[in-house]
């Protein structure tokens, strides 16, 4: 389910007020608000019911952020002990730069390291300096590159992983 494109940017570079929002579980009457956010922000978004193929699933940790009684953004991932990958993180556009994908991002690291995830794994555009800062600051590692990954447009993907071998394990 990879190679969608991201059209916007996440928010590494907070210029906004931050909000602590609150990070739960995604379940199933979040996820026409979801795929509003990824209609937005992708360029080949996921629907809901690809959300709502992980949701019941005991190998995924699929997250939202609510602010305000609102969802302002999410994050998934899945996997096997010890490994996991993140399959997606968005955030609204107009609740960018406020540390909703830090909050999103250290939650799931959480969330992952619970179920036995040492290592996590992800994909991100090249041209998504925000995000890329994002993940470093969270103890991901640039460990490669995919050659021309991306769709609509077409474009590499830089390959990332937090786990023992970068000095951050997956907990």
């Amino acid at each position: 389910m990879g190679r969608r494109g991201n059209r916007g940017k996440d928010d590494a570079s907070a210029q906004s007020v931050s909000v602590t929002p609150e990070i739960r579980r995604m379940v199933l009457p979040d996820l026409p608000e979801v795929e509003r956010i990824e209609q937005e922000n992708f360029s080949r978004p996921w629907t809901a019911e690809d959300y709502q193929s992980f949701l019941d699933r005991e190998d995924a940790d699929f997250l939202v952020a609510v602010v305000d009684g609102r969802i302002v953004g999410y994050i998934g991932e899945y996997g096997i002990p010890d490994e996991g990958d993140i399959t997606n993180v968005s955030v609204d556009q107009r609740y960018r730069n406020r540390h909703i994908g830090t909050c999103l991002v250290s939650e799931l690291i959480e969330a992952a390291g619970a179920r036995g995830i040492r290592k996590i794994f992800l994909e991100v555009r090249e041209s998504n300096a925000p995000a890329i800062r994002l993940y470093e600051n969270a103890g991901f590692r640039k460990t490669g590159v995919r050659r021309n990954y991306y769709t609509s447009p077409v474009e590499d993907a830089v390959l990332m992983m937090r786990g023992p071998e970068t000095g951050r394990d997956g907990i």
